[in-house]
């Protein structure tokens, strides 16, 4: 990578202190020669060392001097070097860590069943995860928050493999038949929250209004000065089948409208049995999420849930990495390393001398 320097003007300014105490230092040397000359005193201290091993001794001190004033020169040099901050441009740095990502998943009778294999494929796909945030809502007709958009991956990955636990019995009317209490229970109190409206069931269009709220910058579609421009991607994976029960207070259409407004993408994964993806109710899916410029996928190709949410992934994480840019890092690595030993070698000569 090629090295680039943040302040080069502070390495310019240390060179001319240097370059300014170095001068005024030879000044005073060259005057206090002189002063020696003019004066009656003619010792020298070469002439008294005349034995062999004090000349020998004298000759290693003064060239060790010396090196030791060189170090310090040197790593003065270093010194100024760093507080110049040597940079390298790294293209890599912001390409994984700008996109939040909210499961909106209906858990209405007819779409539960599907739930789990888009918990199951994303609790695989957090171990890629690097600064991605992640959250995720149910709803039916009306919506929980499981958990908050959240880097914390340990957390995400127990709340889903939890849920995904709970789920398993209900992947077919013969396994909540044969279910035992206790799972009927625990699926009951996961499910807490988003059946409190009566005689209505699957809103579509406010269960993503409350998923988009989990994001940062949405006001219900007011754009501001401060949310026009996102800092990160966002968006909203809806899983349902689209069949609404009751009158909500959002269309699908309205909600589309919302979110596009905030600059939040809705990509559409059809939860419901392959004889229902030519139903008018799934047309208008498809149709609605691809006229807001989301991604919409169903299981007519024979792929299974989890080779479409991994499709999902891989066309977002493609868009998000193609509108990165690269960032200028410091790297103080090898200047730091140069200047340790050098001061190091220099504190050897130093405790040498001394002795």
């Amino acid at each position: 990578m090629q090295l680039s320097w943040h302040w080069p003007w502070a390495f310019l300014a240390g060179v001319i202190v240097v370059l300014a105490v170095a001068g005024v230092t030879l000044l005073v040397a060259a005057r206090h020669k002189t002063d020696g000359i003019e004066s009656a005193r003619t010792f020298s201290l070469d002439d008294d060392l005349n034995t062999e091993s004090a000349s020998r001794l004298f000759r290693q001190w003064r060239v060790l001097s010396r090196l030791a004033v060189i170090l310090l020169v040197v790593a003065l040099a270093l010194a100024t070097a760093l507080v110049a901050r040597p940079s390298t441009v790294d293209e890599g740095e912001e390409k994984a860590s700008s996109r939040d990502i909210v499961l909106c998943l209906d858990v209405s009778g007819s779409a539960l069943p599907y739930d789990r294999e888009v918990i199951d494929t994303y609790r695989q796909l957090v171990d890629s995860f690097k600064g991605e945030r992640i959250g995720l809502s149910i709803f039916n007709s009306t919506s929980r928050t499981v958990f908050p958009l959240t880097d914390d991956y340990e957390l995400v990955s127990k709340q889903l493999g939890k849920a995904s636990s709970i789920l398993a019995g209900v992947e077919s009317q013969d396994d909540i038949d044969k279910m035992k209490d206790s799972d009927y229970q625990a699926i009951s109190d996961w499910l807490e929250g988003t059946q409190n409206r009566k005689e209505s069931t699957s809103l579509i269009g406010d269960g993503v209004v409350s998923c988009a709220a989990m994001l940062p910058g949405f006001a219900y579609g007011n754009a501001s000065a401060d949310n026009a421009e996102r800092q990160r991607a966002a968006s909203i994976v809806l899983a349902t089948d689209n069949v609404v029960s009751g009158k909500p207070t959002y269309t699908l259409d309205e909600a589309l409208n919302l979110t596009k407004q905030a600059q939040i993408t809705v990509d559409g994964l059809f939860s419901g049995p392959k004889q229902s993806e030519a139903d008018e109710t799934t047309q208008k899916f498809k149709s609605a999420i691809e006229a807001h410029h989301g991604v919409f996928l169903t299981q007519s190709n024979g792929a299974s849930v989890s080779s479409l949410v991994e499709e999902i992934e891989s066309r977002r994480n493609h868009e998000n990495e193609s509108s990165n840019k690269a960032a200028m890092v410091d790297a103080p690595g090898w200047w730091t390393l140069a200047l340790a030993i050098v001061l190091m070698v220099w504190l050897a000569l130093a405790w040498r001398l001394r002795r």
